[in-house]
Parts: C-alpha cells; sequence; structure tokens
C-alpha cells in the first residue's frame, strides 16, 4: 500500500539528455543530510536536524539526473560557483499521507528524512522541493553545504554484521537493496538471513525482476533486536525493536510501517544501496512501500510472497495503487483535474503522456471491465484508491491485487525504465 497525495503530467522516461561527470563535482562517499517535515494538512515546512558523511555511495556513478520526475517531493544539488544542477531525486514520505488524513487538520506532527547524494568536493546548494495540488514542484528549503564544514559528522557506522544474498557486480553497475532486521532477536539472526534469502526469490520469480536478476546485489543487514515481533497498538501489544516498526498505522490495522528513520539510515549505512527494504519479523498480514524512501514487509504471512513483490512495486518505481474498494485513511488523495504522477495511473487530463502508445487501436478508451479485456493493456476506470475518476492500465494486476499472477505490461515496462537507469 502507497500513499502519495500531488502529481504533474508524466511519460516512461528517456534518457536522451545529458547526464553528470561524476569525478569532476563528488568522491565515492555519500553526503546524508536528515531533516524533519513537518506541518498539517496544509503547511510543510523543512527543519535540518544533521549532515553526516557516510562511507558508501551505492548509487549509479552515470545517472545522477532524475529522469523520473515521479514522487511528491524532491531534492535538487548544484554546484555553487557554476549554479550547475549536478544530482536531483524524487521520492515520497509518510508525511504527505498523513497530510490527507484527519488528524492533519487538528494537529501539526513531524517526520524523519534524509536527502542522501554522493559526498562533494566543493560547496553545493541543497534545494529540497514540494510537489503542489497544481502538479508544480515549488522550493521550500535551501541551504548552502561546505563538504571542509567542521560539523559534518564523519562518526564511524555501527559495525553491523553483513550478508551477501546476491552478488552480481560492483554498486555503481548494479541496483543495491539492503534488506534489515526489525524484530528479530540476536538469537534469530539465522531465521533473519533464511528469510531474507526466501524473499529475494520472491522478488526475482516475479517479471521484470526475474529476467533483470544480474543486474542486482542483495545485502542481508543483522540488526537485532531486544523483542520479537513488532507493535499492534489496536491489541495492545508492543515489543521493543530495533526500528519501532508498528501495525495500525493511521489506524489501519493492516498498515505497517517505520518512523525511526534515523536508525533505519544509520543501519543501512553498513552497506552500499539504492533501496532499503525492512523485513519484519511477524507472521501477520501487511506493508507499506514509499517512492525511493523505503519498503516495509512481514516475513512469515502465507501472503508474504505477493505483498513483499507489490510493495517494492511501490518502493522501487513509483507504482501506484490499483485498487479501489479496500479501506484507507486519505480524504482528496487525488487532484482529478491533473494526471497522476505515478507511471500506472491516469485521469485521462493528458494519457498521450502515458501508456496510450501501448494501448491497440481496437480497445475502447475508456475500456469496460469485460472478460474479453481480461489480458489486455486498456483503460480501465478505477484505480487509486477511487472507483470514478482515476484508471489503471489491466484489469488485475499486482499493483491492484494479491490475486493477480505478475505485473501488468505497463507497470513492466515502468520497473524495467529504473532497472536501467541504475545499472546500465
Amino acid at each position: 500500500m502507497k500513499r502519495k497525495i500531488l502529481f504533474i503530467l508524466i511519460t516512461f522516461p528517456l534518457f536522451g539528455f545529458a547526464q553528470v561527470n561524476f569525478d569532476n563535482y563528488f568522491i565515492d562517499k555519500s553526503l546524508r543530510f536528515d531533516f524533519l517535515l513537518g506541518g498539517n494538512n496544509n503547511t510543510t515546512t523543512v527543519y535540518p536536524k544533521q549532515i553526516k558523511q557516510e562511507p558508501f555511495w551505492g548509487g549509479s556513478k552515470k545517472n545522477l539526473i532524475d529522469t523520473f520526475n515521479c514522487g511528491t517531493y524532491r531534492y535538487r544539488v548544484f554546484d555553487l560557483q557554476s549554479d550547475s544542477l549536478i544530482f536531483t531525486k524524487g521520492f515520497s514520505t509518510l508525511f504527505q499521507e498523513w497530510q490527507t488524513t484527519a488528524e492533519a487538520k487538528m494537529r501539526d506532527k513531524t517526520f524523519y528524512q534524509a536527502a542522501i547524494f554522493p559526498f562533494p568536493k566543493k560547496k553545493v546548494r541543497l534545494e529540497i522541493d514540494a510537489r503542489q495540488w497544481s502538479g508544480k514542484f515549488k522550493t521550500i528549503y535551501k541551504t548552502e553545504i561546505d563538504p571542509k564544514d567542521y560539523f559534518i559528522l564523519k562518526e564511524i557506522p555501527h559495525p553491523f554484521k553483513t550478508v551477501t544474498i546476491i552478488k552480481n557486480g560492483e554498486s555503481k553497475n548494479k541496483v543495491d537493496l539492503v534488506i534489515l532486521a526489525e524484530g528479530y532477536t540476536t538469537t534469530e539472526m539465522d531465521k533473519f538471513i533464511a528469510d531474507a534469502k526466501r524473499v529475494s526469490g520472491y522478488l526475482f520469480k516475479a517479471e521484470p525482476f526475474k529476467s533483470k536478476k544480474k543486474n542486482f546485489n542483495v545485502t542481508a543487514v543483522l540488526t537485532p533486536s531486544v523483542e520479537s515481533g513488532t507493535d499492534v497498538p489496536g491489541e495492545g501489544i508492543y515489543k521493543n525493536t530495533h526500528f519501532n516498526s508498528s501495525f495500525y498505522t493511521f489506524n489501519i490495522s493492516r498498515y505497517l510501517t517505520v518512523t525511526d528513520m534515523k536508525s533505519v539510515y544509520d543501519a543501512a549505512a553498513a552497506a552500499p544501496y539504492d533501496f532499503i527494504y525492512i523485513l519484519v519479523n511477524t507472521k501477520r498480514y501487511g506493508g507499506g512501500g514509499f517512492y525511493n524512501f523505503v519498503t516495509v514487509c512481514t516475513a512469515d504471512n502465507q501472503l508474504t510472497k505477493e505483498v513483499f513483490v507489490h510493495e517494492f512495486g511501490h518502493g522501487f518505481a513509483g507504482l501506484g495503487d490499483e485498487y479501489y474498494t479496500s479501506e484507507v485513511a486519505y480524504e482528496n488523495f487525488y487532484n482529478l483535474d491533473i494526471e497522476p504522477w505515478e507511471p500506472n495511473l491516469t485521469t485521462l487530463v493528458n494519457f498521450n503522456r502515458k501508456w496510450k502508445n501501448m494501448v491497440s487501436d481496437s480497445v475502447p478508451i475508456p475500456t469496460p471491465r469485460e472478460e474479453k479485456y481480461k489480458n489486455t493493456v486498456g483503460v480501465y476506470e478505477g484505480g487509486g484508491y477511487l472507483s470514478k475518476g482515476i484508471y489503471s492500465p489491466f484489469i488485475d494486476c499486482r499493483m491492484k491485487s494479491n490475486k493477480a499472477k505478475s505485473f501488468c505490461p505497463v507497470c513492466s515496462e515502468a520497473i524495467k525504465k529504473v532497472i536501467r537507469f541504475y545499472s546500465e
């Protein structure tokens, strides 16, 4: 389950414009700018917390400028001397989901975030932008960063043990996924390693990940908890775990998230990474996924296979939920007067910039949800938690239900674009 509130026109990206020469601007480490996103249903403020140097840069050294234009936020890094744009990344957060809840109308709240990019050689300007209801980005914070500033923390990361699950090459040429243990005690680390191998297997049995397995590295980070399991507030269950994960996010029983992102980032720094997945030691059903932020799933539910892959679709490729009958806590989630930025949803406001070229001339738009179109790319009303006004590309897909056998062709194409961006 993935939540996003603000939108812009988007098409599947092309990589036909100039990228940045990594060695001209960066060294092979990461700069982590930690901040809080705070506010209420109609205000957003950035509160800086700390700046850290981390030992690895796990991302591409070839593609540094984001080509996807996805996410409800983005951060941009400019070389201060030349004012050249040298790094960008879009992302989504739990904060913007919370902004659409009834609670956000009554109080302010903050959520922990980080902007992570290659460590700069010279002074840079960091800008954080929020996507507005109109779909356009607005800069909400900017600051200058001097890499020689002695207030940049250079602490040695906690020496968490890591276990290689899949290794196909250097980080700069691969999609690097780290899986963190949540709710596993010290004596359960063998179980965690086995679980991490099993759920990774689920991912690479699903296309297009199966065909692109050679483009991935997967590392398990052993982060033991004091107690097994996770919090279930609605049932009075509370566990002392490493990342303080919890069900009942926004009072939705199945919605499992993590808000202690400082601990998450500190643990993930044990290995090079592009994407973070938190595996929670419980048999309960649930999870959550956020584009270029974090993904969470339970380890031992009978539907873990389906949920693990579904949530990674959110966190990895920015895919939107295609279901429209399940309980959610959100109000006024989509602006139906513009295109959603998710590649697998459309309002038909500008469908030419979505998957129109994948729809056969013989298929009507909108497309009826009828048996004869069961395996046909079309434009089916219903998606993004709404039964009217938003359309999805397939009658059923991994982004719609646990019964679907795979991702639809539109979602698969979006995933392949991201894989190529990070690894080719």
